[in-house]
């Protein structure tokens, strides 16, 4: 599974931002899909997740300002981001959890700054 993520920018605080993830390749090997971010020193931490039958679960922090969403036809992940905080500031990566395998399956990250 490939995985290219584009939406990332600068923004001020209280503002959005859509990052979107374009998945090819053994798509159907998909299980779980999901946004990631690291900012320096610490770890990667979830941000959002959402399964092949669309149950979804998002990391305490976005919890009322982030959705995450996906469109099957085109085979693309979003992140639409709302309210943004200095603190969501970091590079996001998109993720795939392969069904079978469990292979993780990582896209480049984009980077999100969101000023004060």
């Amino acid at each position: 599974v490939q995985l290219q993520a584009t939406g990332g920018g600068l923004v001020q605080a209280g503002g959005s931002l859509r990052l979107s993830c374009a998945a090819s390749g053994n798509i159907f090997s998909i299980g779980v899909m999901g946004w990631y971010r690291q900012v320096p020193g610490k770890q990667r931490e979830v941000v959002a997740m959402i399964t092949r039958a669309g149950i979804t679960n998002y990391g305490d922090s976005v919890k009322g300002r982030f959705t995450i969403s996906n469109d099957n036809v085109e085979n693309t992940l979003y992140l639409q981001m709302n309210s943004l905080k200095p603190e969501d500031t970091g590079v996001y990566y998109c993720n795939v959890l392969t069904r079978f395998t469990s292979t993780n399956y990582w896209g480049r990250g984009t980077q999100v700054t969101v000023s004060s």
